[in-house]
């Protein structure tokens, strides 16, 4: 009988581990063992100690796995976790090209730590071919992609950095925290290994911490697998049982949350105290084409400019229903101020050459009626320009 191939959404439920073949059950049982019995002393089980493997945490693995269309999947105490055990696949001399305005902590460990590690890195516009063909050095051995980029939502070609990488026999990455494999496969694109922040959209209700790691080639995992071992930051077993959880409801709470994020991405663009606004599902947004050929939507983060940095706080004073805070990809809406929150490991002045302005916040979309949401930020930028106008007013004085 030919094997039924079922859509995205269907996998997220119905994948190998939808029942649990010892007993029946629809959840993936929790194993907090540390440690396993060997029952024969020569040749050890599949599970001997917890750090190199768990029953549980081998679920969230091969899942992952699965929906990115890879080989192996890797869970991480931490999306930083999951990056910077996956910058030890380079050694000491090698060079890494990789776009500005990426995460403040993958900025942080790549201009602070690698360094020391002797690893080089030039920070270039993705966008810009021609930009990426000259920061390419005779010892580049890696492309450090994060599209859409945080937090200005700048595109990149993922194909074409993919054939520059391959000409030099360089390793490509990518974060796809924002989009998931529910709306970007970059491993069907060329990419080498795939990584999350897992907190954010995959398990999506701020309630855990956890970073994933996917690739498709058995040498890389079989590297892969011995630094996620050597250096031992993996996912604890509760965890890995919370982002299970939430994965089963990604593609309707990811659905939900695309369509908010367009009406609020149209609405605020056409709104006159807001300054600019950066979606990849505008039109007008230089990248739009290529985010539709390579992706199945735009996503649910967007960023914003209000005239300066005191129209911000005044905005930010008033707003009512969106959190502030540090994160993103929740079923509530996030409003965060990268200045202050995911960027602040990047100087101010690196953060201005990037355009990433004191007057930018930006926009994770929840799952609120967007009518509701929409009403909320009217008000707050009502008081943005009742402020305005009384200074103004104290000018002409």
């Amino acid at each position: 009988m030919a094997r039924v191939e079922y859509s995205f959404q269907t996998k997220l439920l119905h994948n190998q581990h939808k029942v649990d073949p010892a007993t029946g059950a629809v959840s993936v049982p929790i194993q907090h063992a540390s440690t396993f019995h060997q029952s024969d002393f020569d040749q050890f089980g599949k599970y001997d100690y917890g750090r190199s493997l768990n029953p549980t945490r081998e679920a969230l693995e091969d899942v992952i796995a699965e929906l990115e269309g890879g080989l192996k999947g890797f869970a991480f105490s931490s999306g930083m976790a999951a990056i910077s055990t996956a910058f030890l696949l380079l050694s000491a001399g090698d060079h890494i090209v990789i776009t500005e305005d990426v995460y403040g902590g993958t900025f942080r460990m790549v201009a602070q730590v690698l360094p020391r590690l002797g690893i080089d890195h030039t920070f270039v516009d993705m966008t810009d071919l021609d930009a990426v063909k000259q920061a390419i050095q005779p010892n580049t051995k890696a492309f450090y992609m994060e599209t859409p980029s945080n937090p200005l939502m700048k595109v990149t070609d993922i194909r074409a950095i993919c054939e520059l990488a391959k000409e030099i026999d360089a390793i490509t990455y990518l974060d796809n925290t924002f989009l998931t494999p529910a709306l970007q496969k970059p491993l069907a694109l060329g990419v080498d290994v795939v990584l999350h922040s897992a907190t954010k959209f995959l398990s999506g209700h701020s309630d855990v911490v956890a970073g994933l790691a996917v690739v498709k080639d058995e040498e890389l995992a079989s590297r892969l697998g011995f630094l996620q071992n050597g250096f031992g930051a993996i996912l604890g077993v509760q965890d890995a049982w919370l982002v299970l959880r939430g994965l089963k409801t990604l593609h309707v709470r990811l659905e939900q949350s695309q369509k908010s994020a367009l009406k609020l991405a149209e609405f605020l663009d056409a709104h006159p105290l807001v300054e600019k606004v950066y979606y990849p599902g505008l039109a007008r947004h230089p990248q739009y084409q290529i985010q539709k050929e390579q992706a199945g939507g735009p996503g649910a983060v967007l960023s914003f400019e209000l005239a300066n940095e005191d129209a911000l706080r005044t905005f930010l004073a008033n707003v009512k229903i969106p959190v502030f805070a540090v994160s993103l990809g929740a079923v509530e809406s996030i409003l965060s101020y990268p200045a202050k929150m995911s960027h602040a490991a990047m100087p101010q002045a690196e953060r201005e050459k990037r355009g990433i302005k004191n007057s930018l916040i930006r926009l994770s979309v929840g799952l609120e009626n967007s009518d509701d949401l929409i009403k909320d930020f009217s008000q707050a930028l009502e008081f943005v320009y009742d402020k305005q106008l009384v200074l103004q007013q104290g000018e002409l004085q």
